[in-house]
């Protein structure tokens, strides 16, 4: 069996209201913006999330699904708890190491979608050298 040549992906996400979760992901969070596209007065965003990316358009009636979390790496969780608790994000979760060794956070979006903050300490196998 062949396996599948990846090209490219990203996550799609259709909020319930679009340009609140601009706001969020843009603003808030302060994710970049990697291409807008669509028309002018609603276009859809795309964000860059390290080597993946985030595509926030179009609008849902639904609810995001229970299993949906968004994993972010960052370089220090404590600092990035601090920022986003002042900008009134909804913590889920404070930041803690969990027993695999990274530190981790969960806020969620403005629909409730999940997304966890992670750190990678210095001292952590992720860090090491594998070559």
């Amino acid at each position: 069996m062949e396996n599948m040549e990846v090209l490219g992906s990203r996550i799609l996400l259709h909020p319930s209201d679009t340009e609140r979760s601009h706001r969020f992901y843009r603003d808030t969070l302060g994710l970049a913006i990697s291409r807008e596209f669509g028309s002018r007065d609603t276009p859809g965003l795309v964000f860059f999330l390290g080597n993946a990316f985030l595509e926030v358009s179009g609008r849902s009636i639904d609810p995001p699904g229970n299993a949906l979390a968004i994993w972010i790496q960052v370089r220090d969780v404590q600092l990035e708890h601090d920022r986003l608790l002042a900008a009134g994000v909804p913590v889920i979760r404070k930041p803690q190491q969990e027993p695999w060794g990274l530190v981790e956070m969960w806020i969620s979006d403005p629909d409730g979608v999940r997304i966890v903050l992670v750190e990678v300490p210095k001292d952590h196998p992720l860090r090491r050298d594998q070559r």
